[in-house]
């Protein structure tokens, strides 16, 4: 088995962004075939020895595998190298170790050091994704010229009311985010110096401790319009039933979710009310993340312990990271002096003022009658999910920068009226609020679900699943994705003939418009009045397809088609016209 594996491993191009991967995917498969031979040895039996089509047979299936998983690892790579996000650092941490790891040879791995491997490539492509999601680094060891009596002196000096713990697994956490991440620091640090003393203002409120204002670091480093593959959003990352019974208000027009201030009071009711049933804040910590539920499991799990670390064998992987990443990240917002950062000045506006408004009001009639930036006005205003705040349906809040104040108040008159027809059209309106309140899932089908048990899941019928996602049948397989509308609503935008991440669209199909001819450009694209007919070349994402068509994002394309960012070669999707 073991020969079949190498002449396999052999016959791999392996490329220097993959090389560790594919050496931990041969340490696994290693791994897994010796305890099997050990198995057949140690039992007494006879080994069966396999003919040769069995072993092409294997070789065949393996092959398959470990293409798909350096497929799908070159996808990833290529991702971080074009986004200017977190990924980006983590790219280069990731590389850092894969160089230190180059020189172990196969006959040299143990299953530690395969778990090291690959935690290696889960912090590479979880953070590639801008998910808020963490995993543990148990046996991940990142090395640091500060000793550990510094770090442990350090966090005792922090006098913090919530019980910091200190091991390897914080000590990794805080050298990721106080030296790995060091180039990132500053931005983020910028952002704390504005959004930290509103969470201090809002948790000294709540009566919770504020050293949890960290946790926005985690859950999304301090982006208000963070979304999650999952459906959670904003700073900090709730997902919809949560938001809801919380109070955050979500329709076809706001999504508080997204709104600092008031995601803010939610997350600290949830952590109240999480301490409150565990008695303990490192546990409400988790439940953050993972929710009470699994907690309980947990607790019950590890004999009854209220004991963090007793638990955390028990936690799922994702979440035992979690209060060691919390740790981390109090610890680098304290510290950062000590390890040569210099926070960078943000672009928000150091003072703001606070408008009621109580009539409809688009965020172009304020920018060009006062003169603020749109983009300003969306950036302190991220709730308002078509820049229109729907202020004859009940008051909310405007922010704007302190220094239009005086402006604002002078033609907050006129403001209303200013080509109201054209921005706030009756039809316009009606077409946002079809919408139902925005909210579209993917869901991925899991083992023993059915269409029936789905539709109550999310409130609709099994009809609309069937039309949304195209399918002729009842019938679904494990694995599949289906696009869901929340409510039971799909924006009007949406084909009820689109499928989630499907091409199989036939030509013809995709470019016939109800009630329009369609026609062909110039250049051979085929168009319809409402859209344009795309195929995807090789080597393009949708977000370098939207930089063809001005005006178009692909989030635009994504909601267009009923898809997800995942396109292949000769798909054929199309752009809306703007």
């Amino acid at each position: 088995m073991q020969f079949n594996i190498f002449t396999l491993l052999n016959e791999i191009t392996m490329t220097g962004k993959i090389k560790i991967m594919t050496a931990a995917i041969a340490a696994v498969l290693m791994f897994s075939a010796s305890i099997c031979a050990q198995a057949a040895d140690n039992s007494g039996k006879p080994r069966i020895r396999k003919n040769k089509t069995q072993l092409i047979k294997e070789n065949t299936e393996l092959t398959a595998t470990v293409d798909s998983l350096t497929a799908e690892i070159e996808r990833y790579r290529k991702e971080m190298q074009k986004s200017d996000s977190l990924a980006s650092e983590i790219m280069d941490i990731y590389e850092e170790e894969r160089e230190k790891s180059q020189s172990i040879s196969p006959e040299n791995y143990t299953p530690e050091v395969t778990d090291s491997l690959l935690n290696l490539w889960y912090l590479h492509r979880i953070l590639s994704d801008n998910e808020t999601e963490h995993f543990d680094m148990d046996s991940v060891r990142f090395e640091s010229n500060v000793p550990d009596e510094v770090y442990i002196r350090r966090i005792k000096e922090m006098n913090s009311f919530i019980k910091l713990p200190y091991n390897s697994i914080v000590r990794n956490y805080i050298i990721l985010y106080s030296e790995k991440m060091a180039k990132r620091m500053p931005e983020l640090l910028g952002l704390c110096s504005y959004y930290m003393p509103i969470f201090e203002e809002i948790f000294d409120e709540h009566e919770i401790p504020e050293e949890l204002k960290a946790m926005a670091i985690i859950e999304s480093f301090l982006n208000p319009t963070a979304v999650s593959r999952v459906g959670a959003r904003g700073m900090w990352q709730f997902m919809y039933s949560t938001a809801k019974h919380y109070g955050l208000r979500i329709d076809s027009f706001v999504d508080e979710r997204m709104d600092p201030v008031k995601s803010a009071h939610a997350a600290a009711e949830y952590l109240k009310d999480a301490y409150n049933i565990f008695g303990d804040w490192n546990l409400a910590i988790a439940s953050y993340n993972c929710g009470a539920g699994n907690v309980n499991k947990a607790i019950r799990r590890s004999g009854g312990s209220l004991a963090f670390w007793d638990i955390y064998p028990y936690l799922p992987r994702e979440t035992r990271g979690y209060v060691p990443a919390f740790v981390g990240a109090l610890y680098t917002m304290t510290y950062y002096k000590e390890h040569g950062i210099t926070p960078q000045a943000v672009s928000l506006p150091e003072l703001t003022d606070t408008f009621k408004i109580n009539k409809m009001l688009h965020f172009k009639q304020i920018s060009e009658v006062v003169g603020i930036p749109t983009q300003s006005l969306k950036d302190l205003n991220p709730q308002y999910k078509h820049e229109i705040i729907p202020g004859n349906e009940r008051e909310y809040i405007l922010k704007i920068p302190y220094s239009y104040s005086n402006s604002f108040i002078d033609h907050e008159d006129s403001l209303y009226n200013y080509k109201a027809t054209e921005l706030l059209n009756p039809v316009v309106i009606k077409k946002i609020k079809d919408g139902g309140d925005g909210e579209r899932i993917v869901h991925k089908v899991r083992n023993g679900e059915v269409l029936g048990r789905i539709a109550m899941k999310y409130r609709c019928s099994v009809s609309q699943i069937k039309r949304w996602n195209n399918l002729r049948s009842d019938n679904i397989r494990v694995g599949q994705r289906l696009v869901i509308y929340r409510g039971g609503r799909a924006p009007s935008t949406v084909s009820s003939t689109s499928a989630a991440g499907s091409s199989a669209q036939k030509p013809s199909q995709a470019t016939k418009s109800s009630g329009n001819v369609s026609r062909t450009s110039s250049a051979g694209t085929p168009q319809s009045s409402s859209y344009t007919v795309y195929t995807v070349k090789s080597g393009e994402s949708l977000y370098l397809i939207a930089k063809k068509f001005p005006g178009v994002s692909a989030q635009n394309i994504m909601d267009f088609n009923g898809i997800g960012s995942n396109i292949k070669p000769g798909m054929k999707i199309r752009i809306p016209k703007i």
